[in-house]
């Protein structure tokens, strides 16, 4: 199937400021968020088990969440915007994404998101998911970042990286597609999870992988996600 072009994508989008990442490019890093209260209304899920060592198809490493800000771990809030339970909201200005739950409140992740130049925002739907995925990087950033080329190998759909410990996709990935098509965006785990809440890359949105994996487990192929545009908040 031919894949379309991430131009041809853009120009459908309003390109207004707004992030979201793929892994494995340069990283930009921007100021941190100022630490946030924990109240009772936004229990946080993080301690523990949350962010501890993972055996999975692939062993994860636990997160030192002294290294993060506390603003970016998973955590439930309160919720009042008009999508309804299920929905997707990604806020690429303030590094959150919202799964909208029953009840009035939210389960909120911090991310990473994309740089300045690499900024999209609309609406597009998860069409398919895919635990510890190959990544294939787009003609235009292998070309871009001609030392992405040495790690690549063949595989089933191209030239890319196996799905591993060395994937920039890290352990679960989830793709964007719009009007039919695929985007070339996804949200997705990171071998990098201490460059959540900065601008790190090329479009897609970046999480830790303990994160990937819980949001992974919550949502069906088919649920709705919201891109902000710019000045838009939850």
């Amino acid at each position: 199937m031919r894949t379309p072009d991430r131009r041809s994508f853009l120009t459908g989008l309003s390109l207004a400021g707004v992030a979201v990442v793929l892994g494995g490019c340069s990283r930009t890093t921007s100021a941190r968020a100022p630490v946030e209260p924990i109240s009772p209304a936004m229990s946080y899920a993080g301690s523990g088990g949350g962010y501890g060592a993972m055996q999975d198809r692939y062993p994860i490493a636990a997160i030192d969440t002294s290294r993060l800000n506390p603003v970016y771990l998973r955590r439930q809030v309160p919720y009042s915007g008009k999508e309804p339970p299920g929905t997707i909201i990604v806020d690429p200005q303030a590094k959150f994404l919202y799964l909208v739950q029953p009840g009035g409140t939210a389960m909120r992740y911090g991310v990473g998101v994309g740089k300045q130049g690499f900024s999209w925002s609309g609406v597009a739907t998860i069409n398919s998911k895919q635990e510890w995925p190959d990544w294939y990087p787009p003609k235009e950033m292998i070309e871009r970042r001609p030392d992405i080329k040495p790690q690549l190998t063949k595989l089933q759909s191209g030239d890319g990286v196996a799905g591993g410990l060395s994937n920039p996709l890290g352990a679960r990935a989830m793709y964007l597609w719009q009007n039919g098509k695929d985007t070339l965006y996804r949200i997705h785990g990171t071998l990098e999870p201490y460059s959540i809440g900065t601008n790190v890359s090329s479009g897609c949105i970046r999480m830790i992988n303990q994160d990937a994996i819980d949001l992974y487990n919550r949502i069906p192929v088919g649920t709705k996600v919201v891109v902000l545009g710019s000045g838009a908040s939850v």
